[in-house]
């Protein structure tokens, strides 16, 4: 057909010209599918990687929008918007390795394909508050593609976290050096971190490799998602609320489950810095170089007004300024390539094999996990880190260096194969849970003197220890056992604290007739734990006792602490504490012969951050004890909170277990359920399969997600 000029020219302009946002947004909707089983996992369906993205989005934003924008308000540095003064100098820290501007530029820089995942990203979130208007953000109205590039890898926060706050405040507010305060006598924090188990087929009853992903991490901080394409995305598993990536989790043929590493993978650079002809000049080998100076205005909260700040942030070629030692300003070197990381984040979703997945892992920007793996092919491997700098092994570079000199300077990256890696060994199993690569395989683990010192500064926990001690005796192992054997309640911590303890009272017992019966509960314990154990009970509140009111040596540090209080403490010393254990369990309970399940308790708050705990309000018992005591299903309390039961808040929280062969198969467990609203039926409806260590089934193909189908539709569309 011939068209007039006028009406073809009506035409090719209707044709270029640009969507609206909602426009775009719409179309985009069209293009995906979410189906909700029934535990409320969205299963998202998308035409492409971008659509699959835009759906993920808006799925999380359903189910905890609140959780996505704090995350990105926190990354982007306005958290003193909502929180006020205190959180100044979070936002500035945020500034210091890159600012909005600088976010943006990466943005712009980055490839055709990442910018469709990021406008995706940001697309999904926006359509989500669009057809949500009954939803009030904190502060983020909008987002845009550029804030992406924030949170690139690892969980939120990655490496920055290793930055302290009191440092930055010490240098740009008060040009004073840092106070390095340390209080041995300090509560232990719930130890952060995880589990991964892979198995090689020779040990399981199908003959195929499996893996197990159990991640530590604060409750609620993961969602559940299934995200597939037809662009070959087809991946399940625990998503970080903001990430377009699920972070641990498997596809098809491959397993990663990331543990974290606390590798040596940032550096201090002391600088020697002066002022000349106006402006700041450090020294670098016999040169004088320009200190970077860039100004920034952060903004807080103040009653019920905002004000402001500037600040001028420094930064040499190590890194930004962000404390002082001495008179010493201190550079800090870490990884911070935004784009390339989570090109690495994303594309690791969809390798097939493991020869793809190690191709993936020499793009090097996976700074703070190792990673365990398991394949279809049976291959199980481990990474022991993925950004590990060369350095100069004349240095000691866990303690600041001199920035001066040329020689501490990082000499590139090691190469996967010159870090530390094992690829299926004899053995048949392979282990981390945040503790030394050289323990990870039994006898057949790498050794320390093969490497730099720097390559792995880990030590030995007591989930190392407790995994090293079931691992050997696996064999015909089913996805039911491996969840047994994650959920094993013996705790190795106590292996010397509790004998150490009886020791001494057999000395002393003519004196404390009272703790009789309390120690003979312990002298018959198996030490493990249970909702019905007393003994457990008694040994937490006495190791806590220890911990918080003994004085230790001061090199002392890991489970070596455990060993002076069971041998080297003194006998009187011991019986004293658990006088005190018994005495405080007498006050909060009525009874020195409290249930662990009594005590430890799960109760879901609402998601309102400012929620808190209630002894009064309803919960229910808890058998799981704290990863302090080598449980390997971690269950804990972070913080001293106004209640005198102990509520979860950290542990175990998305698990999985995952059998690969000709088709995948996997089961897993939330803490709590898939939503943040008390309102919805997800909120806790896992709750008592939590407790009791039981599993869902996974759907992984359509099919059985079509079984499971409680609810399909588009976003933006209500749907049945």
């Amino acid at each position: 057909m011939k068209y007039p000029p006028l009406l073809l020219l009506i035409i090719i302009s209707a044709c270029t010209q640009p969507q609206t946002d909602l426009e775009r947004w719409q179309s985009q909707a069209n293009r995906v599918e979410i189906i909700r089983d029934d535990f409320g996992v969205a299963h998202v369906y998308g035409v492409s990687d971008a659509d699959a993205v835009f759906g993920l989005m808006y799925a999380q934003c359903e189910d905890d929008f609140k959780r996505v924008e704090r995350n990105y308000i926190w990354a982007i540095g306005r958290l003193a918007e909502v929180e006020g003064e205190k959180e100044l100098y979070s936002d500035l820290r945020a500034r210091l390795f890159m600012t909005k501007e600088e976010a943006m530029q990466r943005y712009e820089t980055s490839s055709g394909e990442m910018k469709k995942l990021c406008e995706a990203w940001a697309d999904g979130i926006n359509y989500y508050l669009h057809t949500h208007p009954e939803v009030k953000p904190a502060l983020l109205t909008r987002f845009e593609p550029w804030m992406t590039m924030y949170f690139t890898e690892g969980s939120i926060g990655g490496d920055i976290e290793r930055i302290s706050t009191k440092g930055v405040e010490a240098f740009y507010d008060k040009d004073e050096p840092i106070a390095q305060l340390i209080d041995e006598r300090s509560a232990p924090t719930e130890p952060q971190g995880s589990n991964g188990f892979a198995i090689s087929g020779e040990r399981t009853a199908s003959g195929k490799a499996m893996l197990l992903i159990n991640p530590h991490t604060s409750f609620y901080f993961r969602g559940e998602y299934h995200v597939v394409s037809e662009e070959g995305l087809n991946a399940y598993g625990g998503v970080t609320w903001g990430q377009f990536f699920i972070y641990q989790g498997f596809n098809e043929t491959t397993g990663w489950m990331h543990t974290s590493a606390y590798n040596d993978v940032t550096d201090e650079y002391l600088e020697n810095v002066e002022h000349r002809d106006g402006k700041w000049m450090y020294q670098y080998g016999d040169e004088w170089r320009p200190v970077q100076e860039q100004t920034v205005t952060l903004k807080y909260k103040a009653g019920d007004k905002m004000s402001f700040k500037s600040f001028t942030i420094y930064r040499t070629h190590h890194g930004p300024i962000t404390h002082k030692i001495g008179d010493r300003w201190v550079a800090t070197a870490m990884m911070w390539e935004p784009v390339k990381a989570l090109e690495q984040s994303f594309s690791r979703t969809k390798k097939k094999n493991y020869a793809e997945f190690k191709e993936m892992m020499n793009m090097r920007t996976n700074s703070s996990n190792n990673t365990v793996f398991a394949d279809a092919d049976g291959n199980i491997a481990y990474f022991h880190g993925n950004f590990i700098p060369k350095r100069d092994t004349t240095f000691d570079f866990s303690q600041p260096v001199d920035g001066s000199n040329p020689a501490t300077a990082w000499q590139g990256l090691h190469e996967v194969d010159e870090c530390i890696l094992l690829l299926n060994p004899p053995n048949g199993w392979i282990q981390n849970c945040n503790s030394t690569p050289f323990t990870a395989a039994g006898e057949y683990s790498p050794k320390p003197e093969n490497y730099p010192y720097y390559m792995s500064i880990a030590p030995e926990n007591f989930r190392g220890v407790h995994a090293r001690m079931l691992l050997p005796e696996v064999q015909d192992l089913t996805l039911d056992g491996l969840i047994a054997l994650a959920y094993d309640p013996y705790l190795p911590a106590f292996e010397q604290v509790i004998p150490g303890l009886i020791n001494a009272y057999d000395n002393y017992a003519g004196n404390y007739p009272n703790l009789d019966e309390p120690i003979e509960v312990l002298r018959n314990w198996d030490l493990t734990t249970s909702e019905e154990s007393v003994a457990m009970s008694l040994a937490h509140f006495y190791g806590m006792e220890l911990w918080e009111n003994e004085t230790i040596p001061a090199d002392l540090k890991g489970n070596d602490r455990f060993h002076y209080f069971g041998t080297d403490l003194l006998d009187l010393k011991r019986v004293e504490h658990f006088v005190m254990a018994v005495q405080k369990m007498e006050d909060d309970f009525g009874r020195w012969d409290t249930p662990w399940g009594e005590i430890s308790r799960f109760q879901r708050l609402s998601g309102d951050f400012n929620a808190t705990f209630d002894d009064g309000k309803e919960s229910i018992p808890v058998g799981m004890a704290s990863s302090t005591w080598g449980a390997l299903a971690a269950y804990g309390m972070e913080g001293k909170l106004n209640v005198k039961r102990i509520y979860g808040t950290r542990g175990n929280s998305f698990v999985a277990v995952v059998e690969f062969g000709e088709k995948v198969k996997a089961k897993s467990i939330l803490a709590g359920g898939q939503s943040s609203d008390p309102n919805s039926p997800h909120f806790y409806d896992q709750a008592q399969l939590y407790a009791d260590g039981q599993f869902k089934d996974v759907a992984f193909y359509r099919e059985d997600v079509e079984k499971k189908a409680k609810r399909r539709y588009r976003p933006g569309i209500v749907g049945d």
